[in-house]
């Protein structure tokens, strides 16, 4: 299966690189969902879409949140509404 492109803002993208985050929240839905985002499936983390800053790692944990306001950034880019998929990465070593 074809590695995950993950597109991230900056602060959030520095956040993984640093260590400070390791789970990522997207709205549910045909391209974010436990199929999409399946157990061992390689991640590419990019800041923003350039192709100059990358990290790569695997997803180690997946499931969905039905009450995402709390989550951290939530409110910031999707509102109140949806519900949410937490996917938790593992970067690769040497980073």
């Amino acid at each position: 299966m074809k590695a995950l492109f993950i597109p991230l803002k900056g602060e959030f993208f520095d956040a993984f690189a640093r260590g400070e985050k390791r789970t990522e929240y997207r709205l549910r839905g045909k391209r974010w969902n436990l199929d999409t985002c399946a157990l061992g499936r390689a991640v590419i983390l990019s800041r923003g879409y350039g192709k100059s800053k990358r990290l790569t790692g695997r997803i180690v944990g997946c499931c969905y949140d039905n009450l995402p306001s709390r989550l951290p950034g939530w409110l910031e880019c999707y509102g109140s509404g949806g519900c949410a998929v937490c996917i938790t990465i593992e970067l690769d070593p040497a980073q």
